[in-house]
């Protein structure tokens, strides 16, 4: 799993470099994820706009994510490419999360979208 990450003041930006978050890619997803979030702050932004193809599996991963991090560190997304947002918003999850239409600046505060 290709995952970059950028720590920004405030903020721990994780930028995922695969076309596809599906069955095939979802375990790993996962693992590199604690493996980024290890040391991170409270917020953690996870830009998905190289991500054209979400399934439920990449879905879960997601959210499996978000537990993880638990309630002291909030999972952020942005960038979602039109297909990704389709998926967060038909399962009404775009409602549980932040979703940023670009990686907000460090000193940008949430909002919905």
């Amino acid at each position: 799993m290709d995952l970059s990450v950028d720590r920004r003041a405030g903020a721990l930006v994780v930028r995922v470099h695969e076309a596809r978050l599906d069955a095939m890619v979802a375990i790993a997803f996962k693992e590199a994820m604690r493996k980024a979030t290890a040391g991170a702050d409270t917020r953690v932004v996870l830009d998905l706009g190289r991500v054209t193809f979400l399934d439920s599996s990449g879905l879960g991963a997601v959210v499996s994510v978000m537990k993880h991090l638990g309630t002291d560190r909030r999972l952020e997304l942005a960038a979602l490419t039109p297909p990704v947002a389709r998926v967060f918003r038909l399962t009404r999850m775009d409602g549980i999360f932040t979703i940023h239409p670009e990686v907000p600046d460090a000193d940008s505060r949430c909002h919905a979208g």
